[in-house]
């Protein structure tokens, strides 16, 4: 598993070059063939039978922050860089820029704030980053305008095989990806890890135009709601309860035969899985179903809590899931035994 490093090393989108370096240092490592196209997707290809096309695909992007002005007391101003909920940002830590200079995101204090403001979720643009310099002089000798600006937070195991850290989407799909690459399955497929889906799936879009995959899979890190005071049918998908499968969001619908064909390839295999029950959000497989004269696609996910924040929360027993399971579809669309696939 390749979480730890993965997590914590910064990759807003539009900025994932730390990602994509460890990326290729691992391809290097286990001798698997590469290459990086003009927008900078690595392209991973495991050589063995080939019966279709299959593309497996994870992001290497995250949610973050990216600044915009610095003000003549010092103070980092700053716009969000994909789906984050301002509610997640006031007095977190960060890191900012390349050199990683270290922050905390801040606010007025709840003293000072008036009666319609307390209580509330503080708009961003009510938001700045203190880096501890008192002039605009002093923090423009550390930070730019254009500089990225990521969650600083540690990898943590934690209670019944649990994890604590950010960038679980999609860092936990990479892992999960090289981890199937470093198998040396004897079965052909392109491991494709993508830029910028955080802000438009872009990286995907042009990554299956080149391939042209007749079948698609995602493996991501989705949305979970199973905490306090959330009924039962609105539980999206549940931490410990093994791979979630999707059968619609909102940039896809996934074809009924393909989704009951992985499920029955889990339930032949005894691997735990349930199914991704919101239709919100969207994943790379919005694209590839659609290019050029368009492909079967599956969305294979680790439920993750509290996703697009500094403290995601996934289950080791889950993301286990998800490798057997992705594993498992690979091995039998080879086969040619699965044709609606």
């Amino acid at each position: 598993m390749f979480l730890k490093e993965l997590t914590e090393l910064s990759g807003v989108s539009g900025c994932e070059y730390e990602v994509r370096n460890y990326i290729k240092n691992k391809l290097d490592e286990i001798d698997c063939k590469y290459y990086v196209d003009k927008l900078e997707n690595v392209i991973a290809h495991n050589v063995g039978k080939k019966n279709k096309t299959i593309m497996i695909a994870a992001h290497m992007d995250e949610v973050g922050l990216i600044v915009t002005h610095i003000d003549s007391d010092g103070f980092i101003k700053f716009q969000a860089v994909g789906g984050i909920d301002p509610r997640v940002l006031n007095s977190k830590q960060v890191l900012v820029g390349e050199n990683k200079i270290p922050g905390v995101i801040g606010s007025k204090a709840v003293h000072l704030m008036s009666d319609d403001e307390r209580g509330k979720s503080i708009p961003i643009e009510k938001l700045y980053v203190d880096i501890g310099s008192s002039s605009k002089p002093e923090t423009e000798k550390l930070v730019s305008i254009g500089d990225y600006v990521t969650f600083k937070s540690d990898y943590v195991e934690f209670g019944n095989d649990m994890i604590k850290a950010k960038a679980l989407d999609d860092r936990a799909g990479c892992s999960a990806i090289l981890e199937l690459l470093r198998m040396k399955l004897d079965a052909d497929f392109y491991g494709v890890f993508t830029v910028m889906e955080e802000v438009g799936c872009r990286g995907a879009q042009t990554a299956a135009y080149a391939l042209e995959p007749d079948f698609g899979i995602v493996i991501e890190g989705t949305v979970c709601a199973d905490m306090p005071e959330v009924e039962e049918h609105s539980k999206s998908t549940i931490v410990g309860k093994g791979a979630a499968l999707s059968i619609m969001d909102s940039s896809t619908v996934y074809d009924i035969d393909v989704v009951r064909s992985v499920e029955k390839i889990a339930k032949q295999n005894n691997i735990a899985h349930q199914f991704r029950k919101s239709s919100s959000g969207g994943n790379d497989a919005g694209v590839i179903h659609k290019t050029k004269e368009g492909a079967k696609v599956m969305a294979i996910s680790i439920p993750c809590r509290y996703i697009h924040s500094a403290v995601s929360v996934a289950s080791k027993n889950d993301y286990n899931s998800v490798v057997q399971l992705a594993k498992a579809v690979i091995l039998e669309n080879q086969k040619g035994e699965y044709n609606e696939i």
